[in-house]
């Protein structure tokens, strides 16, 4: 990517607004921005009240709160300017048309201020990742996720790991590569522990459950039952609208329906799914399938049965796993004592009346904020990290079978690409600065 460009972008939302940003970032911003203002840039990172006008008959544009952010203390490490002016419409077309016309600027690309600080080393990869899910979060996990990964913790945790295979690797292949130097003895002998040490902490990291991608991606709750047992009621219920048809009608739901909720601050997707039973009609026997098929891919199932009928049918019982939910609906039947069904993990509710929704609601919401905790150490957020954490964990497994020393420093050098590949952040120099400041080699 060529950077002799320089490019502008609005940086605030579209549509109308009382102030709209517009932001360059490039060799030519400081021009540009005295194009547009007839004056010099003013001092770095003070706003300055300028008038803004059109090149071609010196009218106003706007009134306009400019910044300037000489490189490289700038978001981008490039000369960044800053307009902040009125977000109608005319203004912003207008704006966008004078910069169209002065040499050298053009409109960013999707994600392009972002690359261009990455390139220049103002943030790696997993930072660039957590900006953008922090621009993206809807929940307050979400963004308090975000806002950590944005802030380097994710990265900070991977460079560690990454700067202690380094360190390894440079040791053991000084060991290798300059046997007649005076090296202290057993290099290779005193790697291995620590490499051990280090891969059972990339295992734990990768057996989170997890919970870094589920927190942005959301929770998967699946509601299943026979028909007409209340799923689409408490669908509704709990979307606090109408959600899916409710009816007497048995079959009434044939396909899935998604409804996606901030359940105690952290995203969750409830799915309303097609009654369990065997049928004729051929739409709802694929209905059926579909409910059995996300059932077992869900993160939680909520299996439902009625207060006339409680006991879980043979057919499906095999659906309901430790943490899932048995919900028993319709305690609001006549004839119905709770005193004398005292069954353990079963859960009494009308979704008609409410009567036992809330303590349903409050344990589902504890569940939920236990599964997806964002105390302790930073989650992996995205699969390439664990696809890579994988990697460089399998890299390490063969490292401590290898029968050579060349093939143990190769285990260790893929480990080390692996990680680097999640920040951004792969060469060789690194290893090189190790060899010769930890042991002076050529002195």
């Amino acid at each position: 990517m060529s950077f002799r460009e320089t490019i502008f972008a609005l940086a605030s939302g579209r549509g109308r607004a009382g102030v709209a940003v517009v932001r360059l970032s490039g060799p030519g911003a400081r021009t540009s921005l005295e194009k547009l203002t007839g004056k010099s840039a003013p001092n770095p990172r003070v706003a300055t009240l300028r008038s803004l006008y059109r090149s071609i008959d010196k009218s106003i544009i706007d009134q306009s709160l400019v910044l300037f952010f000489p490189a490289p203390h700038s978001f981008t490490g490039e000369d960044v300017a800053e307009l902040h002016l009125h977000g109608g419409p005319a203004v912003l077309t207008a704006l966008f048309e004078e910069l169209s016309g002065i040499e050298g600027l053009r409109p960013a690309l999707p994600g392009e201020f972002t690359r261009r600080a990455f390139e220049h080393g103002k943030m790696d990869l997993t930072e660039a990742e957590g900006l953008g899910d922090l621009i993206n979060a809807e929940t307050e996990a979400q963004a308090r996720q975000a806002l950590r990964q944005m802030q380097g913790e994710l990265g900070r945790l991977y460079e560690a790991w990454r700067t202690e295979l380094i360190t390894a690797l440079a040791h053991l292949e000084a060991d290798i590569d300059f046997p007649d130097e005076d090296l202290p003895g057993g290099v290779a002998a005193a790697i291995a522990p620590k490499v051990s040490i280090l891969k059972a902490a990339i295992q734990n990291h990768l057996a989170d459950g997890h919970r870094g991608e589920k927190i942005r991606e959301g929770l998967d709750v699946v509601i299943l039952g026979r028909p007409n047992v209340g799923k689409s009621s408490l669908l509704n219920a709990l979307a606090r609208r109408d959600a899916a048809i409710v009816s007497e009608q048995e079959g009434t739901t044939r396909d899935i329906i998604e409804v996606p909720m901030d359940l105690a601050g952290f995203p969750v997707t409830i799915a309303d799914t097609a009654g369990l039973r065997d049928s004729g009609d051929v739409i709802e026997r694929e209905g059926v399938r579909r409910a059995r098929a996300r059932a077992e891919r869900a993160d939680i199932r909520l299996v439902m049965t009625t207060a006339d009928a409680p006991d879980l049918p043979k057919e499906f019982a095999d659906l309901l796993r430790p943490g899932d939910y048995h919900l028993v609906n319709k305690i609001d039947m006549p004839g119905v004592n709770l005193s004398e069904s005292p069954v353990q993990n079963r859960l009494w509710l009308s979704v008609k009346t409410g009567e036992g929704l809330d303590e349903f609601l409050k344990r589902l919401e504890q569940d939920v904020t236990a599964r997806l905790d964002l105390s302790g150490a930073p989650a992996l957020t995205r699969v390439r990290h664990r696809q890579s954490l994988e990697e460089c964990a399998a890299a390490l497994v063969r490292f401590e079978a290898a029968p050579e020393p060349e093939l143990a420093a190769e285990d260790i050098r893929l480990a080390v690409r692996a990680l680097g590949r999640i920040t951004g952040r792969v060469d060789v120099e690194d290893i090189l600065d190790v060899i010769f400041g930890d042991f002076c080699i050529g002195k």
